[in-house]
């Protein structure tokens, strides 16, 4: 692992999948046949980024505003049951835009607060580098890194010591779990709590089961905001593992899984063809309609939420609805 900076802020903990690895899943991923399925962790290059930070602000995907409103009307609430706040910790930060939002409902002159965010994404981490330091009473450290794998080494020794000045904060938003299967769900919640000490929290964001047309149009955007987002998968390919992918011969395919309570994001070829990706040794043939699997983004029922926290070994808190949307923000304890 090599540190690294951006800006004025320290990078730890720098495992941005190498080449050798994007190569070797897309390898794997492309010989799956009939199921080939790719980990949307490779979305996010700097233009995945960019294309994503568009689709929270799609009037059809309501997930960004939906949270960032629950976190202005209950954020003072949500740290006033964390006093003394001595650190808080965001997989999956993002932009940074809604820590910054629920820090923002700090009391003036509060004292300086470390945050560590974790992310996949570089340019994600430059974003919420500048958003929070923006705030002036904020340390900030950032992590680059998969949920897993910083939790596994970087969030262990936090284990043994209580955070500096008061209770620690873990946040996971935007729906971000829901992206994980149930059993690695479980198991990623199940470290978090892992690394927690008693009085400590942890704050979830979870999309809630809705009409299957407006899952569908956050999805699949009239403006083909999120049909570019996961078609520069293939450009990234092509750009990083000299692949040899015609961009143009892949739609965009969404499926609402009611069984499994889950969207499915599918890059799927409109004709025969032959795929060339020189770093990863791959020279296949697609048949017309052969599907790679992108991404799946799972639904739940809030009361769901609760359950599986609580299975993870957390206590309920306070839980908070956007009912209009279909949004949960869930506060969960850790106890002895």
């Amino acid at each position: 692992m090599a540190a690294g900076q951006i800006g004025d802020t320290p990078v730890a903990h720098d495992v941005e999948a190498t080449t050798a690895e994007f190569a070797a899943d897309v390898r794997r991923a492309l010989a799956g046949h009939p199921r080939r399925q790719l980990s949307s962790r490779y979305f996010y290059d700097p233009l995945g980024s960019a294309l994503f930070d568009a689709i929270c602000r799609l009037p059809w995907y309501r997930i960004t505003r939906a949270e960032t409103g629950l976190l202005t009307r209950y954020g003072a609430e949500i740290l006033a049951a964390l006093e003394p706040l001595g650190r808080v910790i965001e997989l999956g930060a993002g932009s940074g835009e809604k820590l910054a939002v629920l820090l923002s409902a700090r009391p003036p002159g509060a004292a300086r607060l470390p945050v560590h965010l974790v992310d996949v994404s570089r340019a994600a981490l430059n974003s919420a580098a500048r958003t929070l330091g923006a705030l002036g009473n904020v340390e900030v450290v950032a992590h680059q890194s998969r949920f897993l794998t910083w939790l596994e080494t970087a969030g262990r020794p936090r284990r043994a010591e209580p955070a500096p000045g008061g209770r620690a904060l873990a946040m996971f938003l935007g729906s971000n779990i829901g992206n994980f299967e149930p059993p690695a769900a479980d198991a990623l919640l199940a470290r978090i709590r892992a690394m927690l000490q008693p009085g400590d929290a942890f704050l979830l964001g979870a999309d809630l089961v809705k009409p299957e047309h407006d899952l569908r149009l956050a999805y699949d955007d009239p403006l083909g905001v999120t049909a570019a987002f996961n078609r520069n998968l293939l450009v990234r390919i092509n750009r990083e593992l000299g692949g040899e992918i015609d961009v143009g011969s892949f739609r965009h395919h969404v499926v609402w899984n009611r069984e499994a309570s889950r969207i499915e994001m599918y890059l799927v070829s409109t004709r025969a063809q032959r795929v060339r990706i020189a770093a990863a040794d791959v020279d296949v043939s697609l048949e017309e309609g052969d599907a790679i699997w992108t991404e799946s983004s799972h639904k739940y029922e809030a009361g769901d939420v609760v359950r599986m926290l609580e299975r993870c070994g957390f206590a309920r808190r306070a839980q908070w609805l956007d009912g209009q949307a279909g949004f949960a923000l869930t506060l969960v304890g850790v106890t002895v």
